[in-house]
């Protein structure tokens, strides 16, 4: 079973620098073809501080921990009886290149079906910029299979 007592939890935030390759690499990676993805001053004229990221850009910002597992591993949950349930994001103010993010992962919840044969892990990340705007968050769920 997992500890219940990481419900209301957050970890230690995470903050990172956003870099106009990050946003051009993920824009390329995910077929974006609005110019303003890739010119600076297309993406100035369509109201933009600078290049906007692609929506679910946030994702691959709480990819950037030295831990990529630390829930996981905080948890004590064995990696391997891990699956990936759901995710989910909200968007708020853009987030742009030169930004400062800084994200904050809680435990929502923690909870079982079939008697326990499988556990889900509820985590909620939010996240800021250094002008301390909402960039909204992103809502994802994992499943802990029990090993028997």
């Amino acid at each position: 079973m997992i500890d219940r007592s990481f419900i209301g939890r957050s970890f230690p935030p995470l903050h990172v620098d956003v870099e106009p390759f990050q946003l051009r690499a993920f824009a390329r990676a995910t077929g974006q073809r609005d110019p303003i993805y890739w010119d600076e001053e297309a993406a100035r004229a369509a109201g933009y501080r600078a290049l906007p990221a692609p929506l679910t850009f946030l994702f691959t910002l709480d990819q950037d921990r030295e831990d990529r597992f630390y829930f996981i591993n905080a948890m004590g949950i064995e990696l391997g009886h891990v699956l990936h349930g759901e995710q989910a994001f909200t968007y708020g103010a853009p987030i742009c290149a030169g930004d400062r993010v800084t994200l904050t992962c809680t435990c929502m919840d923690i909870y079982d079906k079939k008697g326990g044969a499988m556990e889900f892990v509820i985590l909620k990340t939010q996240a800021t910029n250094q002008l301390g705007e909402d960039l909204g968050g992103m809502t994802g769920t994992i499943v802990v299979r029990d090993p028997k």
